[in-house]
């Protein structure tokens, strides 16, 4: 017996890449699988794919960035297989732009298909799954670049919006036996080519198969994981990487509380080896020697010349 029969998924964005690996993947644990991409070409070859392979699977070019386009999807999973037991939030997009000339439309348009398309099928999909009574897996889609990525606030953003909603949706849907994890997958495709490090290069990366994150999604989806919720995993290529979640560091404690000059006394003797490094694709911590505006870099570096 597989660890996905009798169960049926549903994976947005899943014409290509990385969301084309999570349903092949799905389909081979034994799971029917729901192929949404508003790219309806790219979605019916994965179906087909599926099907050749002996699984089942059917198409959905429900467009994700409505209520009403999540909602369509989800009804969709009921009316070919009757019932949903996974839903993957794959489904993405980029509008890339440096934080100062970056545009509203350009923060939105990522805004509205990450997090909101994410909130509307998870929505969806748990009160589906509450009401079928038989809990069900979530999984989101995060990333490093909420780390920090050069070029990219309005996909860091909903990349971190996506970390925040898993921690959340974990603690409230635990009384329905849905579980909520994300993965931050690596692999070559057309997103990661415009990866940049923080000084705005462009970055050569290795190719890696974006469909090997495939089997971690399976996983995660099956009842072999339910010890498994509100956790993030790196994945793809060759590693497994457990995300530890936010929390407090090194902290300092002052009984009659603090001021400014015991601040400016202690604050960086004490933390400044706790700054580590920033970015996805970061060197170490840049900014030890602080961080100044263009105007303040040339008078210093006109100061040190006529010192020396």
């Amino acid at each position: 017996m597989k660890i996905l029969d009798h169960k049926v998924a549903v994976v947005t964005g899943a014409g290509r890449g990385i969301g084309r690996g999570h349903c092949l993947h799905l389909a081979k644990a034994g799971a029917a699988v729901i192929v949404n991409d508003i790219d309806g070409d790219q979605a019916k070859r994965v179906v087909k794919d599926i099907v050749a392979a002996g699984g089942r699977a059917a198409l959905s070019t429900a467009n994700i960035a409505s209520r009403e386009g999540a909602k369509e999807l989800i009804d969709a999973s009921f009316k070919q297989f009757g019932r949903l037991d996974v839903l993957v939030n794959n489904a993405g997009n980029l509008r890339d732009r440096s934080f100062l000339k970056m545009t509203d439309e350009e923060f939105d348009a990522v805004w509205l298909v990450h997090v909101k398309g994410s909130f509307w099928c998870a929505q969806a999909a748990a009160t589906a799954m509450r009401h079928q009574g038989q809990g069900g897996a979530i999984i989101n889609t995060t990333s490093g670049a909420h780390f920090g990525s050069f070029g990219q606030s309005n996909y860091a953003a909903a990349k971190g919006a996506l970390a925040s909603m898993t921690y959340t949706w974990a603690l409230e849907l635990a009384r329905y036996g849905i579980r909520v994890n994300a993965i931050g997958p690596t692999g070559t495709t057309r997103m990661s080519d415009t990866y940049r490090d923080a000084a705005g290069n462009e970055v050569a990366l290795p190719f890696i198969d974006p469909e090997l994150n495939g089997p971690l999604v399976a996983w995660l989806a099956s009842d072999r994981a339910a010890a498994v919720s509100g956790q993030i995993f790196g994945c793809g290529g060759e590693r497994i990487a457990h995300q530890v979640q936010p929390h407090y560091g090194k902290t300092l404690i002052r009984t009659e509380g603090w001021d400014v000059e015991a601040i400016d006394r202690l604050l960086l003797p004490q933390l400044r080896a706790e700054f580590g490094a920033l970015g996805m694709l970061a060197k170490p911590y840049p900014f030890h020697d602080g961080v100044a505006a263009p105007s303040q870099t040339v008078a210093a570096h006109a100061e040190e010349v006529g010192g020396a």
